[in-house]
């Protein structure tokens, strides 16, 4: 069957580049189903599936109003919404298999709108002048393949042809690709992991699947854990084993790995198997050294260069007591079983015994913290090991299937 990819995008600015993008994506032999999100016109060099009318109706706005207004902010605000609204119909329908947008930071912001609330898995590509900077606020948590443009998406030129050619071969290459599925009928444990606990992470993953557990791993870098925790929410994962909740340490110190004070809710949300490890909670993370912030170096903490590109800060005491209370906060306020597993001789590597950031009176401040404010019933498990013994990992795997066994004879 003939493939379809979406054209998405401000035809009334961008008509001639988005005829060309059209042009290379229909001489390799699919459809285009195309989408106009430009407020001041249309196109025609080529048939419009999707007028921008339609587009801001979807968005609850009318076209003509916001022409009239010239509000710039309103008009994008409408228009993302909007994008966002027909982009999840047309696929609902089967309109397209793939999805590919461009722009500069305007058009950007439209077309990855609409490329987010796809599922998983579905083609996006967005071709974009802002594209070799930090684009986490237009990829979210999904899988959005970002290219940058070199040049501005203004004209077909030497480089701008030879680029928009190469956008449409990987949109194309990517819908043409049939891909290879999984069998799904295994439930799903995602796991949390830094540098500084893969072994835990990388044990109790080899034996779970052992048992017939596919488990999902997660990079706890701030977009990982979001990642972790959107996936939890959309109701694909079955328990969640949060070896690795590093990414609270740079919530609360202002470091670069950050996940946001949602994380450690969805699991509990959804009300599904949680076991809470206080993993890497001794490390904040900083880029390069001279990216610190003045107050800390001032303050003599203790840093560690884990790579040229990271470098790592102690967390204190005070900083270790906010953390337990968090964690216990959303303990107490999950739906489902959740259990603490604390390993007292270190949570990390560099948390070992004889190593840089050991400093057992600091841990022991969240670990209190956790017990004295978690409610009754939650079970806090702590063993003599650091939390990279086999003996830790074994004991995580144990744990975690006694949370899943008691979620399955509530539902008997």
């Amino acid at each position: 069957m003939q493939k379809t990819i979406c054209l998405i995008g401000a035809f009334d600015t961008k008509g001639q580049e988005y005829a060309f993008l059209r042009e290379q994506i229909v001489s390799r032999g699919y459809k285009v189903f195309t989408v106009n999100t430009g407020v001041l016109g249309s196109t025609d060099l080529f048939p419009v599936d999707v007028e921008a009318d339609r587009v801001v109706e979807f968005g609850g706005g009318h076209l003509e109003q916001l022409r009239k207004k010239k509000d710039r902010g309103e008009a994008m605000k409408i228009m993302c919404a909007g994008a966002t609204a027909t982009a999840k119909a047309l696929y609902a329908e089967g309109k397209f298999d793939g999805i590919i947008g461009m722009g500069g930071s305007g058009g950007t912001t439209v077309v990855t709108s609409a490329m987010r609330v796809l599922p998983l898995g579905v083609p996006k590509l967005c071709l974009s002048t802002l594209a070799s900077g930090d684009v986490s606020v237009y990829i979210g948590t999904k899988d959005i393949t970002m290219m940058p443009s070199i040049v501005d998406i203004a004209g077909i030129n030497r480089i701008s042809s030879v680029i928009f050619s190469r956008a449409a071969g990987a949109i194309c290459g990517m819908v043409e690709k049939d891909i290879t599925k999984i069998a799904a009928d295994k439930p799903v444990i995602t796991a949390s992991m830094f540098g500084n606990s893969t072994e835990c992470v990388n044990a109790c993953a080899k034996e779970l699947a052992a048992k017939g557990y596919e488990v999902l791993v997660f990079h706890t870098t701030g977009i990982g854990g979001k990642t972790m925790e959107s996936l939890v929410s959309e109701g694909l994962v079955d328990a969640v084993l949060d070896i690795t909740t590093t990414e609270w340490a740079d919530t609360v110190c202002g470091g670069v790995f950050d996940a946001g004070t949602e994380r450690l809710d969805a699991p509990g949300r959804m009300g599904i198997p949680h076991l809470i490890v206080p993993g890497g909670v001794d490390m904040a993370k900083f880029r390069a050294p001279d990216t610190v912030p003045a107050k800390y170096k001032e303050a003599g903490r203790i840093f560690y260069e884990w790579n040229p590109s990271v470098t790592l800060m102690r967390t204190n005491k005070e900083e270790n007591r906010k953390m337990g209370q968090v964690f216990a906060e959303k303990a107490n306020a999950a739906k489902g079983p959740v259990a603490f597993l604390i390993p007292l001789k270190g949570v990390s590597i560099l948390d070992g015994d004889g190593q840089p950031f050991c400093d057992r009176e600091t841990d022991k401040e969240m670990f209190d913290a956790i017990k004295s404010n978690v409610k009754e019933g939650i079970a806090i498990v702590e063993m003599d090991n650091n939390i990279n013994d086999p003996e830790f990992a074994t004991k995580a795997v144990q744990m975690m299937l006694e949370l899943i066994k008691e979620v399955r004879s509530e539902r008997k």
